[in-house]
C-alpha cells in the first residue's frame, strides 16, 4: 500500500510502499479513503510531540473509510462498514488512570501510563490502509462524505466537546475565541444550537467568514468583547494562552471560559484586576479535549444534517507534502484533508 511516512525528525513526508496490514483478534482493516492533518501532525514532524517509535512513522489521527476486513472476535463491525478511527484507541488498562474505569477519552493521552494513539504510539491513518480496534472505531452517519467527516474526528470533535463543557443556557452570550481549525466548527455549533455568538479575532481578513460561519458579532479582543456586552461563555479554539488571558476580560459575571486550543510556549494566567478581582466573579476556567464517543457521534450527526459544515482544502495523496507544508505555514484557513 502506499503512505505517507516521515523518515525523520524535521523531514519533508514521503509517499512510499510499505506492506500492508492484517487485522489480529478485535481489529478491523480499514481501506483508507480521507484523513486529516492536524497541526500536532507538524508538531510530531517537528519533534515537538515525540517522534513515533514504530517504523515506517506514519501519522494522522483524522482517518475516515470503509472496513474491508475483520480479525477474529469482531462483532461489532463488519465488512462495508463506513467508520472513523478516534485518536485514542485505548488504554493500558492496569494504571491508576485506568483504574477509574472512565471511558476512553482524549484524557487518557496524559493520564494513562501507556495509551495507544492513531497516528503516535500506532501506526495512523496517512496511509491506504489501517489497523484499528473495532472498540476504537465510530460508524459514520448515512451520507456523510468520508472528507467532512475526516476533519470531525479531532477538530469538530474538540469544538463539540468545548461547547458542551460551556454548557451554555438558552439566555446566555457564547463567544469563541479563534477563527481557525477549531474555531470554525465552534462558530458554527453555538450558531446552529440558537445562541447569540461572538467572534474574538485579531484578524480583519476573518471577519467576513467569521459572520459566514454564524457570527452575530466580531470582535478583535477581551476589552472590544466586554465593551459590546461580554460574554457568558467563551470558547478559546486558538493556539494562544495570551490570548486567553486577555479574553477572559470579557467574560461576564459566572461565566465559564473553556481551555481547547493547545499553546505549548505560554502558561495560562488570569489577568489580575483589582476592580473586577476573579475570586468574586463566580467564574470557572475549564478544559476540553475529546471528551468520549458520545460527544464525537453526536458531532458527526450534526454535522450529517448539514447544519454545520467542515470547511477543508483537500489533497490528493501526491500532494500530501505540500499539504503538511502549508498547514504548518499556516496557509491552510480552516481544515487540510488529504484523499487516499
Amino acid at each position: 500500500m502506499q503512505a505517507a511516512v516521515i523518515p525523520d525528525v524535521n523531514t519533508a513526508w514521503e509517499l512510499r510502499e510499505i506492506p500492508t496490514p492484517r487485522p489480529g483478534p478485535g481489529e478491523v482493516l480499514i481501506r483508507v479513503r480521507a484523513s486529516g492533518i492536524c497541526y500536532n501532525d507538524v508538531l510530531i514532524t517537528r519533534g515537538i510531540i515525540p517522534f513515533p517509535a514504530f517504523a515506517p512513522a506514519v501519522t494522522g489521527h483524522e482517518p475516515a473509510g470503509e472496513v474491508v476486513e475483520v480479525g477474529a472476535g469482531v462483532t461489532t463491525r463488519q465488512t462495508g462498514d463506513r467508520v472513523g478511527v478516534t485518536w485514542i484507541q485505548g488504554t493500558c488498562g492496569r494504571c491508576d488512570y485506568c483504574a477509574l474505569g472512565l471511558p476512553v477519552s482524549g484524557q487518557a493521552a496524559f493520564r494513562c501510563a501507556a495509551p495507544a494513539m492513531t497516528g503516535l504510539t500506532v501506526p495512523g491513518g496517512h496511509a491506504e490502509y489501517l489497523v484499528a480496534p473495532a472498540a476504537a472505531t465510530v460508524l459514520l452517519p448515512d451520507g456523510l462524505d468520508y472528507e467532512l467527516a475526516a476533519p470531525v474526528l479531532c477538530a469538530g470533535y474538540t469544538a463539540w466537546c468545548a461547547f458542551s463543557k460551556g454548557a451554555p443556557r438558552p439566555d446566555e452570550r457564547v463567544a469563541v475565541l479563534g477563527v481557525g481549525g477549531l474555531g470554525h466548527f465552534a462558530l458554527q455549533f453555538s450558531a446552529a444550537a440558537g445562541f447569540e455568538t461572538v467572534a474574538v479575532t485579531r484578524s480583519p481578513d476573518k471577519h467576513a467568514v467569521a459572520r459566514e460561519l454564524g457570527a452575530d458579532l466580531v470582535v478583535g479582543s477581551g476589552e472590544e468583547l466586554l465593551a459590546a456586552g461580554g460574554a457568558d461563555v467563551i470558547l478559546v479554539t486558538a493556539p494562544s494562552y495570551a490570548a486567553a488571558t486577555d479574553s477572559m476580560r470579557g467574560l461576564r459575571l459566572g461565566g465559564r471560559i473553556v481551555l481547547a486550543g493547545i499553546d505549548g510556549l505560554e502558561p495560562f494566567t488570569i489577568p489580575p484586576d483589582l476592580a473586577r478581582p476573579f475570586f468574586a466573579q463566580g467564574q470557572q476556567v475549564l478544559g476540553a479535549t475529546h471528551d468520549g464517543p458520545s460527544y464525537l457521534r453526536e458531532a458527526l450527526r450534526i454535522v450529517a444534517t448539514g447544519k454545520v459544515r467542515p470547511r477543508a482544502e483537500v489533497f490528493g495523496k501526491e500532494q500530501v507534502a505540500d499539504a503538511l507544508d502549508k498547514v504548518a505555514k499556516g496557509e491552510v484557513r480552516f481544515k487540510a484533508v488529504v484523499t487516499y
